[in-house]
């Protein structure tokens, strides 16, 4: 193949981190551009992506500059429609599932993740969502994982794991090192449901992601750790001052409550 594929990229984002995956799998040629999150470029919006998101890929068109995308090379954004296109374009690659079947598998995998993990992962990590939230989408995960294959369809590393891989990369980084917007003592409780029974095929999982030849080239744990070291403590402390004000307003309310007893049929210890 011919054409020219330029990633424009960012390390911290798990997203981009899809499609990072996804270009090592199928061995392509490609040139990447990294994306400040904090600081993107004006030109990024106006000639790449108009939601001003990454990532985002130009295939096609001359070999030009990054910063300098051509007119003629088309844009593809969002991870998982240019995971398609990349597993579209290298059809004989072990990344794309072989027949029907899997295919089919690997998109209910890949929806499922996209739905009912990623929403409650982020919120956890980042805004100190619900601890009960994540756990459930744990042990849901849990409950569409084959029994015998190495990884979500079969045992190759296909489009549906790298849907996946990047956010329980961060996840575990985030549960290690106690690093995120939760409270302290919620980390040790998803550590426990997933390294527990009740998990048992995903804490597989996720070690037999973290073996392979791409995601080992492809994610740095020690910049993520970094990353989370950084932001977490402000998010932390944002997310403790938020549950001590909601705190002390129902104990206001509470104090303001009058105190009502209702006499009923069953409750004759009130009668005289």
């Amino acid at each position: 193949m011919s054409e020219q594929i330029t990633l424009y990229t960012s390390k911290s984002s798990p997203y981009a981190h899809r499609v990072e995956l996804a270009l090592a799998e199928v061995g392509a040629s490609y040139q990447s551009h990294e994306i400040s999150l904090q600081h993107k470029p004006r030109w990024y919006a106006h000639r790449i992506n108009p939601a001003n998101e990454v990532p985002a890929m130009t295939y096609g068109g001359p070999l030009v500059p990054p910063t300098r995308p051509s007119a003629d090379s088309t844009k593809i954004t969002q991870s998982l429609i240019i995971n398609e296109f990349t597993a579209d374009l290298y059809p004989d690659s072990t990344f794309t599932p072989k027949n029907a079947v899997s295919r089919a598998k690997a998109r209910f995998f890949i929806e499922t993740v996209e739905k009912k993990f990623v929403p409650h992962c982020r919120a956890f990590i980042w805004r100190g969502g619900s601890t009960d939230a994540l756990t459930n989408s744990l042990e849901y995960l849990q409950t569409i994982l084959p029994e015998n294959a190495k990884f979500a369809v079969c045992n190759d590393f296909t489009i549906a794991d790298a849907a996946i891989a990047p956010f329980i990369a961060q996840l575990v980084v985030s549960l290690d090192n106690n690093l995120g917007g939760y409270i302290d003592g919620e980390a040790e409780k998803v550590l426990a449901t997933l390294r527990g029974p009740k998990c048992s095929k995903v804490w597989r999982y996720w070690q037999a992601i973290r073996e392979w030849p791409s995601f080992r080239a492809t994610f740095d744990e020690d910049y993520t750790r970094a990353v989370f070291l950084t932001t977490c403590p402000q998010i932390r402390a944002r997310t403790q001052a938020a549950r001590d004000r909601m705190v002390t307003r129902l104990h206001r309310r509470e104090i303001r409550r009058p105190h009502v007893f209702e006499v009923t049929d069953h409750d004759s210890s009130l009668c005289t």
